[in-house]
């Protein structure tokens, strides 16, 4: 029996456990990232880990979230991440030399090599050929560490593309209508494979769209093969050296095979407020749109960015819209201002952005009151724009151009033949604003930064015999992690300060929490089917265990939250009947009173409601090594005691 694509990077890769799905294995990693918003903790925790210089083949670290310096928080942070970057042999990317996964696909990203990054849209370097995987921040600075990187072996799905394209249908209509049929949930435990004829016809940057939109589907990752298409594309990049061919064999053997005709796509979009809540762009031809927002790491790339511009060549945006442009990366923004394509956009009445996140996690750019606003970007959770009652619709950069120009919804198709871009022979390439670590034997004499906002790891403590806490919170299905712990321009810059950004946990659901949480002292949440969906942020765990949560009992998990929650030494529980749901109510007392023998035989957990006397059995699914991770209090506190 042959192997899928991610079966060969994994076996090449696997330094622990066998390749049997559902078990626990470990990874060597090639590659690590951060971005601003998860990399000040990420390296609070490298730094803890006492190791000097990091093992990793490369990490970058990315200022491209928090740039929106309102006050010295951001830039005391930027400013620490370069110091610790300096002196522990990590290459920093400048604020404005763009967004993390845009700039690594283009400049550092290596078909068949293994990379995670604390941000949950890493699976981007899979358009190149990539196993990228997003995870948590303390993960992340384990493997910068040189330990292996653990997931549960997952299953193999194939996307079985075929056909072409139709002018004016895109990437994101393809990524789309596989949302359609997957769900938000549909890709837990599962890789997203790509394979089919379909697939050469699909540039790098179109295939990137489609994987990092992958972690919608909640999947681990998504990756299509390195072929000679990823070849043309790092031969453009000054990289041919770095091109490896990478197809699964013919026999390969998939757990769930997908069939998708481009030939009978047609333009989509994700309605509020749900990724996979997907519809034909005609079934809403007409409505009136207030905003479109253009760019993400999701769909900025060149040849995005230049469809875009052909289209408002020429043309004016409609009086009643807001159109903002940000170009992902600087590399795009130049060759866009080179070529005359910036000045394209700019004419037709677009606001042009830095390269960075920017509006995606909610800083700036957010809609009037109830404002409809069409996005390229990859998530439409609500009230992530900033605007509670925003009405977000994702949609691809051809559809979101012709409806900023019409004022309404509005077909792409409308425009007839098919613009004729081509993807670049050669891309215009300086990497003056990656700065590269001091030489190892000045990185003794690097002093670290710190600004008065970055405070320290949250105190941990091991799993006790037992528990008595009061349920602090209940919510319902479908929990992301903007829920948990809201992004914007307010609450990103205390990314650093645990203490303070608790203060907003989960105050979408319940702005009593935060303080009802602190005052119980320890507590334990309830929640529904798919809780933790969306980003890797690992503050949505670590919030949680500063505010005293020694439990999260739910229906389900998103992998990488969960993953987080034992990572902060917080049980992560499952209802064996998830009927049992009901039994519990806000406030209620609930006890587990032999939980540490319970956890370290691998058996169910009981959990007694003392103030209905109903006993629930839970279950608490951890595979050896995360047992011990529970048992010591954490990822961090188990990492010292067996380094």
């Amino acid at each position: 029996m042959g192997y899928t694509i991610a079966q060969k990077i994994i076996k090449e890769h696997l330094v622990c456990g066998e390749m049997t799905v559902g078990s626990d294995i470990g990874l060597k990693i090639d590659q690590t990232l951060t971005q601003d918003a998860t990399g000040t903790m990420a390296y609070i925790e490298y730094e803890a880990m006492g190791i000097p210089r990091v093992k990793t083949e490369k990490s970058v670290a990315y200022i491209d979230h928090n740039t929106l310096q309102t006050g010295f928080e951001n830039a005391d942070d930027h400013r620490f991440i370069q110091s610790v970057c300096k002196k522990h042999g990590i290459y920093f990317s400048r604020p404005g030399n763009g967004i993390c996964h845009q700039v690594h696909l283009e400049r550092f990203g290596k078909p068949g090599k293994t990379l995670i990054g604390s941000d949950s849209h890493t699976p981007t370097g899979g358009g190149i050929g990539m196993l990228a995987i997003g995870a948590g921040g303390l993960d992340v600075a384990v493997a910068m560490g040189g330990g292996a990187y653990y997931i549960t072996m997952p299953k193999m799905v194939r996307v079985n593309l075929t056909g072409k394209l139709s002018p004016w249908v895109s990437a994101k209509d393809i990524i789309l209508a596989v949302l359609r049929v997957m769900s938000v949930k549909g890709g837990v435990g599962k890789i997203i494979e790509y394979g089919g004829d379909g697939v050469k016809t699909l540039t790098v940057p179109e295939r990137a769209t489609i994987t990092n939109m992958g972690a919608e589907l909640g999947a681990t990752t998504s990756v299509f093969p390195s072929d000679e298409t990823t070849r043309a594309f790092l031969k453009a990049q000054g990289r041919e050296e770095d091109y490896k061919e990478l197809k699964a064999d013919d026999d390969a053997v998939y757990d769930e095979v997908i069939e998708i005709n481009l030939s009978n796509l047609e333009p989509l979009a994700a309605c509020p407020h749900s990724p996979d809540n997907v519809k034909p762009i005609k079934e809403l031809e007409g409505q009136e749109i207030n905003q479109v927002c253009i760019g993400s790491c999701t769909n900025s790339s060149y040849l995005d960015l230049m469809r875009v511009a052909y289209i408002l060549k020429g043309k004016k945006v409609a009086d009643n819209v807001s159109l903002a442009i940000a170009p992902g990366s600087k590399q795009v923004f130049n060759m866009l201002a080179l070529n005359g394509a910036l000045g394209d956009m700019i004419a037709a009445g677009a606001r042009i952005l830095e390269s960075a996140c920017g509006p995606c996690i909610g800083m700036g750019q957010s809609p009037n009151s109830k404002g409809v606003s069409l996005r390229t970007f990859n998530r439409n959770f609500e009230g992530r724009s900033g605007t509670a009652d925003g009405q977000i619709y994702l949609v691809s950069p051809e559809t979101a151009a012709v409806s900023a120009i019409n004022g309404v919804f509005t077909d792409p198709r409308i425009l007839g033949c098919a613009a004729e871009i081509e993807m670049p022979e050669k891309f215009l390439i300086n990497d003056n604003m990656v700065i590269e670590p001091a030489p190892i034997e000045e990185m003794d004499n690097v002093e670290i930064l710190r600004g008065p906002n970055i405070k320290s790891y949250p105190e941990t403590h091991p799993l006790t015999d037992s528990i008595e806490a009061s349920c602090s919170l209940k919510v319902g299905d479908n929990i992301t992690t903007d829920h948990i712990m809201p992004a914007g321009a307010k609450i990103l810059p205390l990314r650093s300060n645990i203490p303070k950004i608790s203060q907003h946990c989960f105050t979408v659901c319940d702005k009593e929490f935060p303080a009802r949480a602190k005052a119980l002292g320890k507590s334990v949440i309830v929640g529904g089917e798919n809780y933790g969906q969306g980003s890797s942020r690992e503050h949505a765990a670590l919030a949680p265990l500063f505010l005293g949560v020694k439990a999260v009992l739910v229906k389900s998990f998103a992998r990488i939250h969960k993953s987080n929650l034992i990572n902060a030494g917080i049980l992560p529980l499952t209802f064996s009947d998830p009927s049992d749901y009901d039994k519990i109510k806000l406030g209620d007392m609930l006890e587990l009173p032999n939980v540490k023998k319970e956890i370290s035989g691998g058996c169910d957990v009981t959990v007694i409601n003392k103030t209905t006397g109903d006993t629930i059995t839970a279950k608490c699914e951890l595979s050896d090594r995360t047992r011990a991770i529970i048992a010591a209090g954490g990822l961090l506190d188990y990492t010292k005691e067996n380094s």
